[in-house]
């Protein structure tokens, strides 16, 4: 399998596989809400658009990044996902980075989601797939965040091996920017940060399932992929 690292600028349009990583935190809580029972996960791209989309439907939830604001339910913590029932129901999702980098790639031929707790099973999915290619979109600090490539580098490792040790991607992934600043959020007091996201972040290969996005009704949707699948 020959791999390919790109940030979300320069991400290919319509690569034939593409593997879309945000550890920190978006497909940390979509993993999270798909393994407590959500039934699908919307990427919005714009916040107006996120909330519109949830007003079609009373059950709907929210989720952004960044501060809690106003019409949202969940500021992208997954340790704060933990107080929301999301079974059965659909989840809007707006993020800087993750869904805004799974959007860039839509045209791909497949669309996979993921951050550790996903790896072994998204790993599954590139091997039974035989692609030749797969394009690893780097979603954080537009490709050179550490947390990202680290998972990225991981599930290519498992791709090619067995059980390759994740030891070494999640320190380099509990010492990166992006850990350093949910750390520095919670010393701080920012709204919407949890004293235990980070390592919540880093609980590899915790889900039995990757996560598939594909085109329905006009927007990107995400569900999560039986073991067997493809």
């Amino acid at each position: 399998m020959r791999t390919v690292f790109t940030g979300i600028s320069d991400a290919p349009a319509a690569p034939d596989v593409a593997v879309v990583v945000d550890v920190m935190r978006a497909f940390t809580v979509a993993a999270s809400a798909l393994h407590r029972g959500a039934e699908r996960i919307v990427f919005a791209r714009t916040r107006e658009e996120a909330l519109a989309l949830k007003a079609r439907d009373p059950g709907r939830l929210a989720f952004q990044d960044g501060a809690p604001a106003p019409g949202f339910d969940l500021a992208n913590s997954p340790a704060r996902l933990r107080s929301l029932d999301v079974r059965g129901r659909t989840i809007v999702q707006k993020t800087t980075a993750g869904t805004t980098g799974a959007l860039a790639v839509a045209d791909a031929g497949l669309v996979l989601c993921a951050s550790f707790l996903v790896a072994g099973a998204t790993a599954g999915v590139l091997r039974r797939a035989g692609a030749r290619t797969v394009t690893f979109v780097v979603t954080g600090e537009d490709g050179r965040a550490e947390e990202d490539r680290a998972c990225a580098e991981y599930i290519a490792a498992l791709v090619r091996a067995a059980d390759p040790d994740p030891s070494p991607y999640l320190e380099r992934a509990r010492r990166s920017a992006a850990a350093a600043e949910l750390t520095e959020g919670v010393r701080r007091g920012w709204p919407g940060v949890h004293p235990e996201d980070v390592e919540l972040c880093l609980d590899a290969d915790s889900v039995p399932f990757a996560m598939v996005a594909a085109p329905t009704d006009g927007h990107l949707v995400l569900r999560p992929l039986a073991p067997d699948a493809r």
